[in-house]
């Protein structure tokens, strides 16, 4: 086969023939694909998009609980990670979450002012 004519790179005398392309191109192309479907299902494994609530209400299109100030008295905490058994109220069901999961989910507390 013919040379492709390429100038020496850093007088190293050193040149690329197409010989060298035909074996080049094919091997930088299954490594770029490689290492797209590589990261693609790393990324996907680590920040998997699925549902928030597996459990509660799955009947209901929305799951919405409403409160009257009055009803609350001093302090209430709400559930915010969906893993309580008694929802909408915490149970504490978000500290297995994080240690199993790494998140950092709390509840929500809401309290009076003190007067």
């Amino acid at each position: 086969m013919s040379q492709i004519p390429m100038p020496a790179l850093s007088s190293s005398g050193f040149s690329l023939t197409k010989e060298h392309f035909v074996v080049a191109v094919p091997v930088a192309v299954v490594a770029a694909v490689g290492g797209f479907l590589v990261s693609h299902y790393l990324s996907a494994r680590g920040c998997k998009k699925g549902q928030v609530n597996t459990c509660i209400s799955k009947d209901s299109p929305k799951v919405v609980h409403s409160f009257d100030m009055e009803d609350i008295g001093t302090k209430a905490v709400y559930c915010r990670c969906w893993k309580s058994k008694k929802f909408p109220f915490c149970d504490g069901a978000h500290t297995k979450h994080n240690d199993e999961t790494g998140d950092n989910v709390g509840p929500l507390i809401i309290k009076k002012k003190d007067a």
